[in-house]
């Protein structure tokens, strides 16, 4: 693991410390059947590469990108882009989110009748966030594969199951791929983004979505800023994108939701 993942996983468990406590499986099953959009159909039934659009104030590799962002107005611009899927983070230390921003978005959603599928991106480690997730509204969690023993990341996606939650494995190397495909995966995304680095490099997508089965949804995560950038990730087999800076940064984000879809 990267020295800056490394940082952030320990001070998630840290963070988490006061909130952790044994989760009860009845308390996780009662959102099961409150499942109005699971994200792996939702990208899986997309005629043109999906789109998953972020909402995040900023990253540990690219500094603040948008301080003062309204999680809800951006929300906006990407519904009227036609996204097939919403990340929020929720992670505050590092990328100045909140799980007030998911329950917000989700809220929206819901008013607006839309059943948009929404992913909590986070660190997750213990099955409270989970929880923490589908009180909030969200369809899917993240699992870092890098950042996860074999033993947590069953118990987190065992949670995920209860919940009604699709799991989105990510990883960044072929050994990561390996532990993903044991696990019996929905979804895997390829962050295309070396965290141990920050070099990003939309390669790793074209070397790696070719060695997962057809029948996981992939994702390729991070460097995509243009429509050829997404042209890359379809050819390479990609199922669905997901975009947050380049969306985040743009002046006109359901324009270049559109940009990507039609690559």
């Amino acid at each position: 693991m990267s020295d800056k993942l490394t940082e952030i996983m320990a001070h998630k468990r840290i963070e988490i410390r006061d909130r952790v406590r044994p989760v009860r499986e009845e308390e996780l099953s009662r959102f099961a059947a409150g499942d109005t959009g699971r994200l792996s159909r939702a990208l899986r039934d997309s005629e043109e590469i999906a789109v998953i659009a972020e909402i995040k104030r900023r990253s540990p590799s690219a500094g603040d990108i948008s301080a003062g962002l309204d999680a809800v107005e951006q929300a906006r611009h990407y519904i009227n882009g036609e996204a097939d899927g919403l990340s929020i983070l929720t992670d505050e230390k590092y990328f100045g989110g909140s799980l007030r921003d998911l329950w917000d978005v989700t809220d929206f959603l819901r008013d607006r009748g839309r059943p948009t599928p929404c992913l909590r991106k986070d660190f997750m480690v213990d099955p409270i966030q989970v929880l923490e997730a589908a009180e909030a509204g969200a369809s899917a969690i993240l699992l870092i594969v890098r950042a996860l023993s074999i033993d947590e990341l069953k118990r987190l996606r065992e949670a995920a199951d209860l919940a009604g939650l699709d799991s989105l494995y990510e990883i960044h190397s072929e050994e990561e791929l390996e532990t993903a495909l044991s696990l019996d995966p929905r979804i895997v995304g390829v962050n295309n983004r070396d965290l141990s680095r920050f070099v990003t490099d939309l390669a790793l997508s074209e070397a790696l979505i070719p060695q997962i089965p057809d029948d996981i949804v992939t994702v390729s995560e991070s460097g995509i800023f243009t429509g050829e950038d997404a042209g890359r990730a379809r050819e390479a087999g990609a199922d669905a994108i997901l975009v947050g800076e380049g969306l985040v940064r743009a002046e006109d984000p359901a324009a270049l939701i559109r940009e990507f879809k039609e690559a």
